[in-house]
């Protein structure tokens, strides 16, 4: 699962440098991967402190 928080924070470094640069479209796509990625995080981790 820490792969998936690494992913997370990698999509919202290149959304927030893609931001900067005027890539508005690149910047969207990638705050909606990292929000995808933190939301399927935190399900899995919920379900791993159940079990």
């Amino acid at each position: 699962m820490a792969g998936l928080i690494g992913l997370a924070i990698l999509f919202l470094i290149l959304a927030f440098v893609a931001y900067v640069l005027g890539a508005r479209g690149v910047a969207g796509m990638s705050m909606e991967i990292a929000r995808w990625l933190v939301i399927i995080f935190i399900i899995l981790a919920i379900v791993t402190f159940f079990l």
